[in-house]
């Protein structure tokens, strides 16, 4: 089975482009697919838009005694787990609310694409806008346009609408169902002109896909929660997930285990190898002890140092004081006392012992300065009984197999103690109720002082708490190493050793394969939500129903047209399987032998640009832009309708405000409404 390495693609910052004299002296219009998850942006001329970026602006945030950052919009956002949670965008869902961040896009593309004209863009503006996109929207979108930028004119579609026209430029007569970033749209066309009425929103995306893969395999691997981010479950997304023709046969097939090693995916999330130090070398372990030793030394020495000079000077201060026994007896009591001595020949008992202690301790100096080199000598080594080499080769896999035998014992034993480690820090294993138990034995014991410890018994009490059986970590790698060095050189059998175990890693395995993803059954699971939205606890219908129940409110003869000519586009229409998991689904609902058609955009996400491209090339796109003066005079929510754009329902008027007139009556006054 194959492993697929992450991509981690980092985009590459857009270029500041020249303004092409063909274009700057025309007014060739500049076609603007604004979506919600991509902003394409190029000339009615070119074949190609000139920029493609996510619709994301990041902010860095303000610390304090700094400048505020730079903003970053689109490909200048290289590293988007970076800056995570700075993100921000001009959506809500589908719809445009947050124009601060659409006039910085605005900026974004208009600087990229090379316009150098102070005060204005010359140059007609195709956009798309959501389906059925709020007066109030496309009002704050007319104003920026036209009294931020000055644009002379600007023309406003739908981006199913647009692709659906380039793929089907004479068709009439079809169901559109446009899979976009946050939700998902069936648009019934009859007669060219998109069913208002009839026409549904599904309020779930692409978005929700990835958001839904990314939970899923974090939950998975609770270990790797920081390493999967939504950009890498993005990327499984859009390579490795497809829509199940059968969804209920399909988790059946993954129960199989033949299935799931033929299918699942291995994916290699990026790691860091821990290098392991190597064992010491007989020649460092013997410079390693004279360090210690000569260390040692040298402490006792200066803790003797320091210990005769103490009693030096205590025994000069006794001396003194001892010649006052004679004169000054007022003071030589206060001296005794201090001591806490009764009389002199208690004086003359401590000068004594202090005498004798101050001749020990430089006897012991003398000592350890003439014999330091002698201490400072190699060690002999230890020559292990199991590691002699044989005198004959009959003995030889005896030999051999009681070194093995010994080294299993040692891992045996090293691994026994790791894992009455691990069982200690856990609450509820026996050996932390056993510990628990002692302990609270020895708790209950009545001592009027704590001598816990003089007594040999304690110290029973003690190893038993502590109990690891065996020689002390360091002496046991260091009798490892010598039986893995004698069978490195003595066993043709033997391959690698025990030293990513001994260095404290705990590992038992490779380190890749802990770091590796296994992708099955989450590959079909993440994209049925569109025909599963009560997957993330959503009430809505899915994709299959929401067509049924938008066929059904047709005639039998408006519902053959329709489903004749089932077209898909949006992102998320380039599912594999997607088309065929429709074709089940719509024989599933249509009447026994009936005929319909499904057919896919040629390029799902690019063809809604396209689609507009070609329409403001088209010589009646004088007649759908709205002026500046039909702006000035009907306001920015006016729309010239086409085949490709909303209806346009002008806001209702807002009532007049109520005039109060006031009326005397009576000596007092009363207010009447008067409109």
């Amino acid at each position: 089975m194959t492993t697929l390495e992450l991509k981690d693609a980092k985009t590459v910052p857009d270029p500041i482009r020249t303004y092409p004299k063909n274009v700057r002296n025309s007014s060739v219009p500049l076609v603007i697919d604004n979506g919600s998850y991509q902003c394409r942006v190029g000339w009615a001329t070119q074949k190609e838009p000139l920029l493609i970026f996510k619709n994301l602006i990041a902010k860095p945030r303000k610390e304090r005694g700094k400048k505020d950052g730079e903003t970053q919009v689109g490909n200048d956002i290289t590293n988007v787990e970076a800056v995570r949670f700075q993100l921000k965008t001009q959506f809500d869902r589908n719809v445009v609310t947050h124009f601060e961040a659409q006039e910085q896009v605005f900026d974004y593309m208009f600087t990229h694409l090379g316009i150098d004209t102070e005060g204005h863009i010359s140059h007609p503006i195709v956009m798309t806008e959501a389906f059925l996109n709020p007066n109030y929207s496309r009002h704050l979108m007319s104003e920026l346009l036209f009294e931020c930028y000055g644009v002379p004119s600007v023309c406003y579609g739908i981006d199913g609408l647009f692709s659906f026209r380039y793929n089907n430029p004479k068709c009439s007569a079809a169901l559109i169902i446009n899979c976009g970033y946050h939700t998902t749209h069936i648009l019934p066309v009859i007669n060219n002109q998109v069913d208002l009425t009839r026409s549904r929103r599904i309020n779930v995306g692409g978005i929700h896909i990835i958001n839904y893969l990314h939970r899923l395999l974090q939950l998975k691997y609770p270990a790797h929660f920081a390493a999967i981010t939504p950009s890498r479950a993005e990327e499984l997304v859009h390579e490795q997930t497809f829509i199940a023709v059968n969804y209920q046969e399909e988790l059946s097939l993954w129960a199989d285990s033949d299935h799931y090693d033929d299918n699942v995916r291995r994916i290699q999330l990026p790691y860091i190898v821990q290098t392991v130090a190597p064992g010491l070398t007989p020649e460092q372990q013997k410079e390693r002890r004279k360090e210690l030793a000569r260390r040692l030394i040298e402490i006792n020495a200066r803790k003797r140092e320091e210990r005769l000079a103490e009693d030096e000077e205590q025994l000069n201060q006794l001396l003194a004081a001892q010649d006052l026994e004679e004169g000054e007896e007022n003071e030589f009591q206060k001296i005794l006392d201090f001591y806490e001595l009764s009389s002199g020949s208690d004086l003359q008992k401590l000068i004594s012992q202090l005498q004798a202690r101050i001749e020990r301790t430089k006897q012991k100096i003398a000592a350890a300065n003439t014999t330091e080199d002698s201490v400072t000598e190699d060690p002999k080594p230890k020559i292990l009984k199991q590691n002699v080499k044989p005198k004959d080769e009959e003995d030889f896999e005896t030999w051999i197999a009681r070194v093995r035998k010994r080294r299993q014992e040692i891992l045996e034993r090293r691994n026994a103690r790791r894992q009455r480690r691990q069982d200690m820090a856990k609450r509820r294993t026996a050996a932390a109720q056993e510990r628990m138990r002692l302990i609270s034995q020895l708790a209950r014991k009545e001592k009027r002082d704590d001598n816990f410890g003089m007594r040999d018994e304690d110290w029973d009490v003690y190893k038993a708490i502590n109990k690891e059986g065996g020689d002390s970590d360091s002496d046991e790698e260091q009798k490892l190493l010598e039986l893995e060095d004698v069978l490195r050189h003595h066993d043709p059998e033997f391959e690698g050793s025990s030293s990513s175990g001994t260095a404290g890693s705990g590992n038992c395995g490779n380190t890749a394969e802990t770091h590796q993803l296994h992708v099955g059954i989450e590959r079909i699971r993440a994209p049925e939500l569109l025909f599963q939205p009560s997957m993330i606890g959503s009430g809505e219908a899915g994709l299959a129903e929401t067509i049924e129940f938008v066929l059904r409110g047709y005639p039998a003869d408006v519902q053959t047209a329709l489903v004749s000519n089932v077209f898909l586009t949006g992102g998320c229409a380039a599912f594999p399987g997607f088309t065929e998991r429709l074709h089940r689904e719509l024989q599933e609902m249509r009447p026994f032998k009936s005929t319909f058609s499904i057919t896919t955009a040629a390029n799902p996400t690019l063809d809604a640009w396209y689609g507009a491209r070609t329409f403001s090339s088209s010589p009646d796109l004088s007649q759908y832009l709205v002026t500046r003066s039909e702006y000035e005079e009907k306001g920015g929510e006016y729309l010239k309708e086409h085949n490709n754009s909303n209806k346009y329902y002008p806001s209702p008027t807002p009532l007049p405000q109520a005039e109060t007139i006031p009326l005397a009556v009576s000596g007092e006054e009363i207010e009447i409404d008067v409109f």
